[in-house]
């Protein structure tokens, strides 16, 4: 499974990049705007850190905006992967740039049915959103298990980039359904990392290791 990076950090991004592990990274207009920077800048600068899809999302919401938007955001980089919203108008631009061999991810998905007329189009990803579906009382993991479900039955290349990813238990669920990506946090990416007991094992192993008064170096 795929990790992507939801954020627009540079910071972040290029610590978190430094491990290896880090796929791609998903932005969108309210990361953008938490991170004070201008658009066109902070995105080529991700593209420079990350040789992985970057989604970069369109402002505009009708076609012919969509289309005039994607001309300046796909120039920013060969990885820039178009982000558009699940709408008639958004799955227009979909199919319009999927023919062309674009990539583009389609977001703001919430239903298995906006799923399947998203992989109609052609879309490279269709990022569902978990987390928001949980805020409001649904399973946003049933929605993945569907999703997969559909996908297979069909043999679809759409891939599923599971997205509004709350906390780790969202990124194993996904993992265990069968989820191609997640986008996460970087504060979520990092909560993987961590367990009590390698907390403790490691410090017992430090403290044991100083008691032998031995050097490797």
């Amino acid at each position: 499974m795929k990790f992507f990076l939801d954020t627009a950090e540079i910071d972040d991004i290029r610590e978190l990049a430094a491990t290896g592990l880090v796929d791609g990274v998903t932005t969108n207009p309210s990361l953008i705007l938490k991170s004070g920077r201008d658009y066109f800048e902070v995105t080529k600068e991700i593209c420079d850190l990350i040789p992985g899809p970057v989604s970069a999302e369109v402002a505009a919401t009708d076609y012919e905006g969509m289309v005039a938007e994607a001309a300046k955001i796909y120039d920013i980089a060969e990885n820039i992967c178009l982000k558009v919203p699940l709408t008639i108008d958004g799955l227009r631009a979909c199919k319009h740039f999927s023919d062309q061999g674009r990539m583009v991810n389609v977001t703001l998905c919430f239903s298995a049915a906006q799923a399947l007329l998203a992989a109609k189009a052609g879309a490279s990803f269709i990022s569902p959103f978990v987390g928001r579906l949980d805020d409001i009382g649904f399973d946003g993991m049933q929605l993945i298990e569907d999703i997969r479900m559909i996908f297979d039955n069909y043999e679809f290349g759409t891939e599923i980039l599971v997205a509004s990813t709350r906390h780790p238990i969202h990124i194993i669920d996904s993992a265990r359904i069968g989820a191609d990506v997640v986008t996460l946090p970087p504060k979520v990416l990092r909560q993987l990392f961590n367990h009590p007991l390698t907390a403790s094992g490691l410090a017992a192993f430090v403290a044991d290791w100083e008691k032998t008064g031995q050097s490797i170096v």
